[in-house]
């Protein structure tokens, strides 16, 4: 190789949450993917998107847990526009600190295994809530609202858009059945 030539390494961002049906940029390729270690939680008071600091929200963030594994789907962002990419997720999922961002090994359905930007939970931020009870966790949802809407509407979409993937979470379903009720 010439001193004038670079090997791109492609960026990868694994979605989990609101990315799998927002992820806020045109992907190059979208594929499956799991994540081991992690599982999926409604473990973060969102006191900006869906809630406020006066009527925090619950959000979803990958907490850790050995024996766990998330599935989603991974982006691949288009070569030349990682910067833009990476600076628009930063501005989205940095906003208050509570998510870490990591890169993590995630093997794709094709059978690649690729590295992605991931956002976490700190479990030593305020905005964690672990160990709430999922009536807890339902009626909080079916009450906040913040600036990207009600957070009855972020927990549905989510729901919804794992089914499509093949990959209902129990846990999600019961909570978007429940909150449902709570608001009719």
């Amino acid at each position: 190789m010439t001193g004038n030539q670079t090997t791109h390494r492609p960026l990868w961002i694994f979605g989990y949450g609101s990315l799998i049906w927002d992820p806020g940029f045109q992907p190059a390729e979208v594929q499956p993917a799991r994540l081991s270690g992690w599982h999926r939680s409604f473990c973060m008071r969102s006191i900006h998107y869906r809630g406020t600091a006066v009527a925090p929200g619950l959000v979803l963030a990958l907490d850790a847990a050995p024996e766990a594994a998330c599935a989603g789907l991974a982006f691949c962002a288009a070569a030349g526009t990682e910067a833009e990419v990476l600076a628009g997720l930063r501005a989205r999922e940095l906003i208050s600190s509570a998510y870490l961002e990591r890169t993590l090994p995630v093997m794709l359905a094709d059978g690649r295994q690729v590295s992605a930007v991931t956002y976490v939970i700190d479990r030593d931020h305020p905005q964690y809530q672990a160990g709430l009870t999922l009536e807890d966790q339902a009626r909080i949802i079916a009450l906040a609202h913040g600036e990207r809407g009600p957070n009855a509407d972020y927990l549905a979409n989510t729901a919804r858009h794992l089914h499509d993937l093949g990959v209902p979470d129990p846990d999600l379903d019961w909570l978007d059945a429940r909150v449902a009720a709570l608001m009719r």
